[in-house]
């Protein structure tokens, strides 16, 4: 859902509101709610999620978050899940992860729902890309197709049970089939 402010926003407005359920990011000066999601896209975010971080987070290499807050480049976007190289994440004085992080992830990865926009996601995707992110996903779960889209704008489309699934270099330790993904649907 769209909502135009009767005055338009900035960016630094828009961060004192009050957070939403589901999240609102807050593109060109619209204020977009995400879907609420359901459970093919709660399923793959949860199980994708823990899967980059038990190859990636255990050594250091890099931490996958759900619905992280990312704020850059006049955006703040929601992806489903973002990826962070280890030396990247942002951290408080004391050492700990910030609660804000204001650099596009290494690695977005959307999940579509029933009801989002494709074009609106994959436009989220790009400007990740536009501001130093490696790779991006777009998974649509009722097709069992996932696109990848790559620094260099070149996308491949992954279909085939048998495919694997490409990563971006720093998460090369980390492999999945298409099959496997979408597998995690099975009951």
């Amino acid at each position: 859902m769209v909502q135009t402010p009767t005055k338009p926003l900035t960016l630094t407005e828009f961060l004192q509101i009050p957070e939403t359920k589901p999240a609102s990011e807050f593109i060109d000066g619209d204020i977009i709610q995400k879907p609420m999601p359901q459970g093919k896209h709660s399923t793959l975010q949860l199980d994708l999620g823990s899967s980059v971080n038990q190859i990636l987070k255990n050594k250091r290499i890099a931490r996958a978050y759900s619905e992280l807050r990312c704020t850059f480049g006049g955006r703040s976007i929601v992806p489903d899940i973002s990826v962070f190289v280890w030396e990247h994440i942002p951290r408080d004085r004391d050492r700990k992860v910030s609660n804000l992080f204001e650099i596009a992830p290494d690695w977005t990865i959307e999940i579509l729902s029933l009801d989002q926009s494709q074009t609106k996601v994959i436009h989220n995707i790009l400007y990740c890309l536009n501001h130093g992110s490696q790779m991006g996903w777009l998974i649509a779960p009722n097709e069992e197709i996932v696109f990848v889209y790559f620094r260099d704008r070149t996308l491949a489309i992954f279909e085939d049970k048998s495919d694997l699934l490409p990563v971006p270099d720093f998460a090369e330790g980390f492999q999945l089939r298409v099959g496997e993904l979408f597998s995690w649907l099975e009951m």
